[in-house]
């Protein structure tokens, strides 16, 4: 059974995939906070702690920073149909708990559209660093549940951070 036409904003009608048109839309300040967990094994992550979280390439939660904020800021040349933004701010915030590396994303603009998926490759692609810095301590290092916490502006606000399990 097809979904309903708007439940799928980038197809037109004749179901090929198109950039959404938001010029009609007013400008608001919108903001979009994204989560990623990184997972250690616990040896791992005790070598990691004992090490003040540098590895032989180089301060990880620095690089990761760094990363996910070049990762917000290029997220419409990855995902196809994303509108490129001029981003006001990007914040990532790295904080350990436990065998967990928790990466926060938060992305905020004056625009017609959302910036979740600035958020959302933002942490993504910080995950992605600490595990590339991390892989030669071991390959079982999981990153897991990268989703949206939190957004603003727009048709709607959301926040699932009571649904996030750290």
């Amino acid at each position: 059974m097809p979904l309903p036409q708007a439940v799928l904003s980038h197809v037109d009608e004749a179901q090929q995939p198109r950039m959404v048109d938001v010029g009609a839309k007013p400008v608001t300040h919108r903001t979009a906070t994204a989560r990623a967990r990184v997972t250690f094994p616990p040896d791992v992550a005790a070598a990691l702690h004992a090490a003040g979280y540098v590895t032989p390439k180089g301060a990880v939660l620095t690089v990761a920073h760094i990363a996910g904020v070049m990762g917000a800021k290029a997220t419409s040349q990855l995902i196809p149909l994303c509108h490129p933004l001029s981003l006001d701010k990007c914040d990532i915030a790295i904080r350990i708990e436990g065998v967990d590396a928790l990466v926060d994303c938060t992305v905020s603009c004056r625009g017609s559209t959302g910036v979740e998926m600035e958020a959302l490759t933002g942490a993504s692609i910080a995950a992605l660093t600490i595990y590339d810095m991390c892989k030669a301590l071991s390959h079982d290092i999981v990153i897991a549940e990268v989703r949206l916490m939190t957004k603003t502006g727009g048709k709607s606000d959301l926040d699932f951070r009571s649904k996030a399990s750290a």
